[in-house]
C-alpha cells in the first residue's frame, strides 16, 4: 500500500500576519460545505489568502467543479473572511482539481468504503 502525503494549503498572509490568518481559519471552520459536511478549511478547499491595499483575496477551490452549493460557500467565505479581519473580501474560483490529499494535517476522510 502506498503511502500518500497530505499536501495542506499554506496561506501567504500566515507570514504575513500568522495571528489574523489563524483567526481567519478559525472563522472559515464554520463555513461547511452542506453536501459532505465538513469545513472548507478540513477540506483544504481555502488554498491561499493574500491581504493588499487592505483587501482580502481568497485562493478557494471546489471538490468538484459541479458542486450544487458552490455560490452559498463562495459568498459565506467571503462574508466570513469580510467580517471576522474587518475589510473588503474577495473569493478568486479556481477550478484546480481537488483531492484528500489536500486536507487539512490530521483530518481524516471516512469514505465508507
Amino acid at each position: 500500500m502506498e503511502e500518500t502525503r497530505k499536501r495542506p494549503p499554506v496561506w501567504d498572509y500566515s507570514s504575513v500576519d500568522p495571528d489574523k490568518a489563524a483567526l481567519l481559519k478559525d472563522a472559515l471552520r464554520s463555513v461547511v460545505d452542506p453536501e459532505i459536511g465538513y469545513s472548507v478549511i478540513d477540506l483544504g478547499l481555502i488554498r491561499n489568502v493574500t491581504v493588499d491595499d487592505n483587501r482580502i483575496l481568497i485562493t478557494m477551490i471546489l471538490t468538484t467543479p459541479f458542486c450544487p452549493y458552490a455560490g452559498q460557500l463562495i459568498e459565506e467565505v467571503r462574508l466570513r473572511a469580510s467580517k471576522t479581519l474587518s475589510m473588503e473580501a474577495n473569493v478568486d474560483l479556481r477550478f484546480d482539481p481537488w483531492d484528500p490529499d489536500m486536507m487539512e494535517e490530521g483530518f481524516e476522510f471516512d469514505w465508507g468504503f
